[in-house]
């Protein structure tokens, strides 16, 4: 059985199959539809149910009940159940498809106790566009990839990873005991879809936590010299103040840019620490009623995701304006099947 999907902007359609997700079957007939990670984490792919009904295997971590019930589906993920009418994003105008380099390793730094600083040097990939939040993937021996945001806009060669290493990790484990500057990595690039929209005139609220700070911060940095750039309103989420490991640079932009605010939260803060308790997600919505008026960028674990996303929803924040990047380091562990 098969099932017709309409694209509700072109009137353009296609045909899937019964249990084949949208995305596969959009992909098989030639239509782009923009996405990333392919497993439902991400949320990239989203398309709007305009008519029809979808079913999933497994119900994913990328959607919240609150998107589902306004419409919403995973392309990826989703399965036709009738015949469809949807609202979808294509992939941008200008799309790079990723190709493979050779990278090699300029410099290995600690940040903090578990985040290293990864600087790579890429010359074959000096004049990719690499847009600030998005990412590249460093190919393993066995062929899987493990996925790094940059934390600074493209500069030529040289490209910026804030790293966290994962216990028993079979990249990240063994960044400061296997790897050295000089080694090479074959690695693949320009990845991802979370990238500032330059067509908005909104404010940025912008909410990281983790190493989900690195795409935020090359967001930002991409800002910096734009005069009529928005306001914006950072919130980093951490567990404990010595994971913060870029709060000095962010506290001296909070004082010095224009429009710039900076606000760290611990989850599990010590009695030392005097400033913001809870989840970071929680923090905003302590200062903000409505938040109607931003665009927001999250980046950070999928339950931080998920719940920013419901939390402000509720609180005005328009679902289509809401950018995610979902990290799940879930595949970096041994034992892994990924």
């Amino acid at each position: 059985m098969s099932y017709r999907i309409t694209l509700s902007d072109t009137s353009e359609s296609f045909e899937a199959q019964a249990g084949e997700p949208l995305l596969e079957a959009a992909e098989r007939a030639g239509f782009p539809l923009a996405h990333d990670c392919r497993f439902g984490g991400c949320g990239a792919c989203r398309v709007k149910l305009v008519e029809g009904t979808v079913e999933y295997e497994e119900f994913p971590f990328g959607l919240t009940e609150e998107e589902a019930e306004e419409g919403y589906a995973l392309a990826c993920q989703a399965c036709a159940q009738s015949d469809l009418t949807i609202s979808a994003k294509l992939l941008p105008e200008g799309y790079i498809a990723p190709d493979f380099h050779v990278a090699t390793i300029e410099r290995l730094e600690r940040l903090s106790h578990d985040v290293i600083h990864l600087e790579l040097r890429i010359p074959s990939a000096s004049e990719v566009v690499f847009h600030p939040g998005q990412y590249l993937n460093v190919m393993l021996d066995d062929g899987s990839p493990r996925s790094f945001s940059m934390a600074s806009p493209h500069r030529g060669e040289l490209f910026d990873f804030h790293i966290r290493r994962v216990p028993g990790g079979h990249f990240t484990g063994r960044l400061e005991t296997h790897y050295q500057p000089g080694d090479t990595l074959d690695v693949e690039l320009p990845h991802g879809n979370f990238r500032y929209d330059t067509a908005s005139p909104r404010d940025l609220l912008m909410v990281g936590g983790g190493t989900g700070l690195a795409p935020l911060k090359s967001i930002i940095e991409s800002l910096l010299d734009d005069a009529d750039r928005p306001a914006i309103r950072l919130y980093w989420g951490v567990r404990r103040a010595e994971d913060l490991y870029l709060d000095d640079q962010l506290r001296q932009w909070a004082a010095t840019l224009p429009n710039f605010s900076y606000v760290p939260v611990l989850s599990e803060a010590g009695p030392e620490w005097d400033g913001r308790r809870g989840f970071v997600h929680e923090a905003v919505c302590q200062d903000f009623d409505d938040l109607s008026a931003f665009d927001a960028y999250l980046c950070g674990p999928p339950p931080m995701i998920a719940a920013a996303k419901s939390s402000f929803s509720q609180r005005g924040l328009d679902i289509e304006r809401i950018y995610a990047d979902s990290f799940n380091f879930t595949h970096e562990l041994e034992g892994s099947v990924a």
